[in-house]
């Protein structure tokens, strides 16, 4: 049940968005996500915000979001710029096409869609965990080249269709699938998701699907949260942070994918 319907308290309900802002804002710093996929979600089953408004308000939030717990990796020498632009070049024009087409999928459909891929990640990264690795990408190898093509693709068009930035999936197949070390993945996936959040927040925009308000609130408290959480990243191990956050998205994925079908 909803603790709130949005049209009849809007101060409450722009104070509690703040808050789960600064939740989400902490959680993206200390794994390298935007925390788009999660806030959806959160406002969805906490503050029953309207469909669109769930999926696309969050996105342009990212980018103070990524942009505060990115400067937190500064002068650490973690983020991997070929990876950030082969992943841009590709995942930009993507994004846009994902951004595009979500306004030909029902709203219904996209909740969906949302849950059910953070309940896969959460089960995925339980599953599989992860390993810190001895060297990360070589920028010269065309098969590593071809491999952050498919993973900008793929990732693009799906964060442009669920109005997302994409870290909370490009950080773990940095890792898996290019053998870039950790928390070289976590910061590389952040700079990531600021880029990529542009033009998905310029089509939705386009589109109607943005509360601006709403961007405003979870804005106003992620930007510090998400700096904290970055620094706090800095001196923790990988493997209890992601067994941790694949836990809390697994969980959290369940119970949004049952609350949606209900409704």
């Amino acid at each position: 049940m909803p603790l709130i319907h949005h049209p009849s308290s809007p101060l409450t309900y722009y104070v509690l968005a703040s808050l789960i802002g600064a939740g989400v804002g902490f959680l993206s710093g200390l794994f390298g996500k935007g925390g788009s996929a999660i806030t959806t979600p959160l406002l969805r089953v906490l503050l029953n915000t309207p469909r669109f408004f769930a999926l696309a308000s969050p996105l342009p939030a990212t980018l103070p979001t990524t942009a505060s717990a990115s400067w937190a990796y500064r002068g650490n020498d973690l983020v991997d710029w070929h990876a950030v632009s082969v992943t841009c070049l590709w995942g930009i024009p993507a994004t846009i096409l994902g951004s595009l087409a979500s306004s030909w999928v029902g709203g219904h459909f996209l909740m969906l869609l949302t849950a059910g891929f953070i309940l896969y990640l959460g089960v995925n990264l339980l599953w599989r965990g992860e390993h810190e690795k001895k060297n990360g990408i070589q920028q010269t190898d065309r098969s590593h080249h071809r491999k952050l093509a498919i993973i900008a693709l793929g990732v693009g068009f799906l964060s442009g269709l669920l109005a997302n930035a994409g870290g909370v999936l490009y950080g773990p197949l940095f890792i898996s699938w290019i053998d870039m070390p950790t928390k070289k993945a976590l910061a590389t996936s952040l700079i990531v998701s600021c880029f990529l959040a542009i033009p998905g927040t310029i089509a939705h925009w386009y589109l109607g699907h943005i509360d601006w308000a709403l961007v405003l609130a979870l804005s106003i408290a992620t930007i510090p949260m998400s700096y904290l959480g970055a620094r706090y990243a800095l001196k923790m191990k990988s493997e209890s942070l992601l067994k941790l956050y694949g836990s809390a998205l697994t969980l959290f994925g369940l119970y949004d994918l049952i609350h949606t079908l209900r409704h």
